[in-house]
This record gives structure tokens, C-alpha cells and sequence, in this order.
């Protein structure tokens, strides 16, 4: 029988891969495209509107909160394993409440430094799946075939640790739904970017 004949782009049977460089055009449209959708999932559709709920008196939790700095708390807490195997520890866990607790800062609305720092995570997102794709898939590869690698790996990036949110930190699972929701949003907007966008041979 014939030798298997190397694959397209291939030398010796090797997959050519594609230069990181050369794909800077789909890392940042990618990013952008991502940006757009996110804001318009958290803006105008609102349907994330419900992932928090309002305590029975938030008046009286305010006031008990004042001074708290900024940081991540929980209630009640244990500093390790040791803490958290005490007989007195276990006794407040099993009584209530317990709580897992992040004090923000407060002060102005603007949400610039977010934004900003989202996109940047964006850029992030999309090269790591550039990483991947180019060394996977030689130029000139067909679209739904880039379509499939960028797009398994955009889902993984963008909505793979939801789960654990609702495991270890409980987070309501109808909350963890949404955000794999999104995170299949994301990650098929990205591999449409990239199938679009991928290098001729």
C-alpha cells in the first residue's frame, strides 16, 4: 500500500504550524467582538439581573459592615484545616449563617478600570487560543476546521470553571447555567472570528 501522503502544509509529515505573529488581526477582533457581546449580555439583555438577591434587612447589614476593609471574608472563619476541624468551628458552621463575604470598594460608579482590565483578560484569552490553534493547524486550513479547535478551546477558557463556583463556593446552580451560557457565547464568537480571519497557506 502507498504511504500515507502528509497532511496539507505538512513537511515530513509534520503540521507546519502558523506564526503567533500572524495572527494578531484575530486575537484582537476576537477580544473586541467578545467585548461587545459581554457588555450587551450584562446591559441589555438581563437576564445576570437575578444572580443576587437582597438581604432581609440591608440597612442593618450595612451598618454592620462599615469599616470593614476590602477584601475577602468568610463566615465563619477558619485560618486552616485545623480551625476548620474544631469542635467549636463546626458548631457555628452547623448553626449559621455561613457566608462567604467580598467587601468592595466603594466611592465613584466608573467602571473604567474594569473595562479596561476586562479587555486586556480578553487579549489574554484570545492569544492563548491563537498559542493553540497555530501550532495545531498549518495556514489555508478550512474554516469549520479552525472553527472546531478555537471554538472547543474559547468554551473551555471563557466558561470551563463556572462549575466549581456552585461546588466550592456556592453560587446557585441557575447562576452557574448563565455563565456557561455566556462562556459558549464567547467561545463561538471567537472561533467564528478566527475561522474568518485564519491565514491563507
Amino acid at each position: 500500500m502507498p504511504a500515507n501522503k502528509p497532511e496539507h502544509g505538512a513537511i515530513g509529515g509534520n503540521i507546519m504550524s502558523v506564526a503567533l505573529g500572524s495572527l494578531w488581526l484575530p486575537i484582537v477582533v476576537a477580544a473586541v467582538i467578545v467585548f461587545i457581546a459581554s457588555s450587551l449580555v450584562w446591559t441589555v439583555l438581563g437576564y445576570h439581573n437575578s444572580d443576587w438577591r437582597k438581604l432581609p434587612n440591608e440597612e442593618a447589614a450595612r451598618s454592620a459592615l462599615k469599616g470593614v476593609p476590602v477584601g475577602e471574608y468568610s463566615v465563619p472563619h477558619a485560618g486552616s484545616n485545623k480551625d476548620r476541624a474544631s469542635e467549636a468551628w463546626q458548631a457555628k458552621y452547623k448553626e449559621g449563617p455561613a457566608a462567604m463575604l467580598v467587601v468592595l470598594p466603594h466611592g465613584s460608579l466608573s467602571m473604567g478600570k474594569q473595562l479596561g482590565s476586562w479587555f486586556v483578560y480578553l487579549l489574554v484569552i484570545s492569544l492563548l487560543i491563537a498559542y493553540v490553534a497555530g501550532s495545531a493547524l498549518p495556514g489555508g486550513t478550512h474554516y469549520l476546521k479552525v472553527f472546531q479547535l478555537t471554538g472547543t478551546v474559547g468554551v473551555l477558557a471563557y466558561a470551563g470553571n463556572a462549575g466549581a463556583q456552585s461546588i466550592w463556593f456556592g453560587h446557585s446552580w441557575s447562576r452557574t447555567v448563565k455563565d456557561i451560557v455566556d462562556g459558549v457565547i464567547y467561545g463561538l464568537l471567537t472561533a467564528g472570528v478566527f475561522g474568518w480571519l485564519w491565514p491563507a497557506a
